[in-house]
């Protein structure tokens, strides 16, 4: 049984040698196994430690270089392409998913009948920030995806060849590897893991990302939001109907009343921002049709160490 173990690196040059170091400690007795380090355009010097890495334990190690900063889920989708294994172990490069908890994973997944298998943490450690991120993208894609609602989804997880397969198949630019998922199997388990403090820096999901993460799920896998702009369109355009009738109806009642610029001018403004927001939202998805059209790179792998 091979399990390859993909890990998207980003700016952790003080934390990626030892969790390599502890994933082949405790697999090795196992499990054959494969790492592969994926760096995601790191500003410091993460390439030259998983280079040597790569040195160190060659033939366990796959070393990937993207050209530049592309974003998790496509540098996931990298090492994706590269691994060769029956399960593969997708973990961040932080050491706050302990070797052992991946261990059970692997363990959990091969021994029961599930295709994917989501860790959920006893005691999450992340930032009050990362946190309230994390809770808002569940409750989305409750929504957006029709996720179960029990179901959390991780970036810690394990997950079948044959799903795999199928997952690589996406080659648009903007890929959202759990949105995938729940299109293409619904036997997923999930396993109550550990969840490690981080001791070194802080995590690189900023709200920028986060906010690029939801757009994905908004527009590569739903047209939900469009839907929701037109039944907004036809609740804002019945409430003006009604105030209008209410308007003239009182005009003639009371002839006296002054014209209300005031009124008038926050009506304009509420439904010329609705239309702008509509427009917008519109906007985002054909300029997503173009990017795809245009065959924008999901990544580039700029040198790859076997």
């Amino acid at each position: 049984m091979m399990i390859s173990i993909i890990i998207p690196v980003y700016n952790s040059e003080k934390t990626i040698t030892k969790v390599v170091s502890s994933i082949i400690s405790v697999f090795k007795d196992h499990y054959q196994h494969e790492i592969i380090l994926v760096n995601d355009g790191s500003e410091d010097d993460s390439d030259k430690v998983c280079r040597e890495l790569h040195g160190r334990f060659e033939g366990r190690v796959i070393y990937v270089e993207l050209s530049r900063n592309f974003g998790e889920h496509n540098a996931v989708m990298a090492g994706l392409n590269v691994a060769k294994g029956d399960w593969h172990i997708i973990m961040d490069d932080d050491g706050q998913n302990p070797a052992e908890e991946a261990l059970k994973l692997a363990d959990f997944a091969i021994n029961n009948s599930y295709e994917v298998v989501y860790a959920q943490y006893d005691n999450k450690e992340h930032s009050a920030g990362r946190n309230l991120g994390s809770w808002f993208n569940d409750k989305v894609a409750n929504l957006m995806l029709k996720k179960p609602a029990e179901l959390y989804l991780c970036s810690f997880k394990i997950i079948s060849a044959q799903i795999v397969k199928e997952i690589i198949c996406y080659e648009l630019p903007f890929p959202y590897i759990d949105g995938i998922i729940l299109g293409i199997t619904k036997h997923i388990g999930t396993l109550t893991v550990k969840h490690g403090k981080r001791s070194v820096g802080k995590s690189g999901y900023t709200i920028g990302k986060l906010i690029h993460l939801w757009s994905n799920m908004f527009t590569n896998f739903s047209i939900i939001p469009l839907r929701i702009a037109i039944v907004c369109g036809f609740i804002f355009s019945g409430i003006g109907f009604v105030l209008g009738i209410l308007t003239i109806i009182e005009k003639i009642m009371n002839p006296e009343i002054p014209l209300g610029y005031a009124s008038l001018f926050v009506a304009m403004s509420f439904f010329a921002g609705m239309i702008l927001i509509a427009l917008g939202m519109l906007g985002e998805y054909i300029g997503r049709i173009f990017l795809s059209i245009n065959r924008k790179p999901q990544y580039v792998i700029k040198r790859k160490y076997d």
